[in-house]
């Protein structure tokens, strides 16, 4: 209300003079004080405002260096038998918690097998713990890279990560943050596109920011996106090439070719020796039993090796190693997703699990229960060929 009115209304009662002096006199003194407030208001909304969508805009790099800085300590957990891809995932979240002083230790499950893996391992000095049960977990804050859902150790199903970080279909999340890109060929992408979130250099000369990388974890993080795209021919997507070319400054092309090229043990050889000369060839499609093995990572790496083959677009390579079938398959047809063509293969066997990418899957079932053990029939190792031909061709 305005002088005038206060005035005006008061005078047309009879109020006497003095008062609506009075009156005026405070609404005047008041209107000031009113306006600062108003703008007081305005400013704190606009301020409040401003910094939510701040807080929502921020990159997810930047998000997940917050999260790791809310803890003293962080086990980062990878894979069962890790491979490049998860051990350089793991790399890069160790460099990312030492930015904001939270301690971190690196543990997997299973064995690091893989000569390419255990080359990798030890050209770039990393120090991973191997755990059996969940009591063995470093810290109670607990992130997953590379897969969403913890396994390979008893008490697996009991773990709650706090974060997950994956390029791999599936339902796992963190409690607190989650990063699942199935659509990139390789989950170091998304770790180096953290590290150019808060700032981080990957050219040592380059003294800008106080956030280097290292040329091993630069070198580790590379091979971890060739490795999971095959030397960025399968499963790409525009990121992993402008991640290699944001990496390419900081590279150590020796332990590169270090890594890239070790020494092949002789029970490889004879797995990759079998699958060529005693492969089944239906149309493009090949499927390989290469019988008992000693070695398990010796299958994928046939699996490759069949690939080579001319005429040949889809292979699944398996064999058998304490009671346990292990299927590995590649593909490169646009008619065969190799993930579900092996999901639908062993669809009613009982304890059976498949899975994986369009280019790339695997699986695991028990002989025993292949061969009619629980609740099942049974098939024999001829009819198990033939649905894996059948599902490769989309009859199954």
């Amino acid at each position: 209300m305005s002088v005038w009115s206060v005035s005006t209304a008061t005078t047309a009662v009879g109020a006497n003079p003095l008062v609506v002096e009075s009156i005026s006199d405070s609404v005047r003194s008041l209107e000031p004080l009113l306006l600062s407030l108003l703008v007081l208001v305005v400013v704190a909304l606009v301020l409040g405002v401003w910094w939510l969508v701040r807080w929502f805009r921020r990159p997810p790099g930047a998000r997940f260096q917050r999260l790791l800085a809310n803890y003293d300590d962080v086990t980062v957990l990878m894979h069962p038998n890790p491979d490049p891809d998860a051990m350089s995932c793991a790399m890069g979240v160790e460099r990312i918690a030492e930015s904001v002083d939270t301690a971190t230790t690196l543990q997997y499950a299973g064995e690091i097998r893989h000569q390419e893996n255990r080359a990798f391992r030890t050209v770039l000095g990393l120090e991973l713990e191997s755990i059996e049960a969940s009591s063995q977990l470093a810290s109670d804050a607990v992130i997953l890279v590379d897969h969403n859902t913890p396994r390979g150790f008893s008490g697996a199903q009991s773990i709650e990560p706090i974060a997950v970080v994956d390029h791999h279909p599936g339902n796992g999340a963190g409690t607190k943050f989650t990063d699942v890109r199935t659509t990139y060929g390789a989950a170091s992408t998304i770790l180096v596109e953290y590290l150019l979130d808060i700032g981080a250099t990957m050219d040592t000369a380059d003294d800008s920011s106080s956030l280097a990388v290292s040329p091993e974890l630069a070198t580790g993080l590379l091979y971890g996106i060739q490795s999971d795209t095959n030397h960025l021919t399968n499963g790409c997507s525009r990121a992993e090439f402008d991640a290699a070319a944001a990496l390419f400054p900081g590279i150590d092309e020796d332990l590169l070719d270090r890594i890239a090229n070790p020494q092949v043990s002789d029970d490889v050889l004879q797995v990759k020796a079998t699958a060529i000369t005693e492969k089944r060839v239906e149309g493009p499609f090949a499927v390989c039993d290469v019988g008992e093995i000693s070695n398990v990572d010796a299958i994928p790496q046939a699996a490759d090796e069949l690939m080579h083959l001319e005429g040949i677009t889809a292979v699944v390579v398996y064999g058998e190693h304490d009671g346990t079938l292990h299927l590995s398959g590649r593909s490169r047809d646009d008619r065969v997703h190799m993930g579900e063509t092996l999901r639908h293969a062993i669809s009613d066997i009982p304890m059976a699990s498949a899975g994986g990418h369009a280019r790339m899957g695997g699986g695991q079932l028990s002989v025993d229960h292949m061969n009619g053990i629980g609740p099942s029939d049974g098939i024999s190792r001829d009819e198990f060929e033939e649905r894996l031909f059948a599902a490769l061709a989309g009859e199954r």
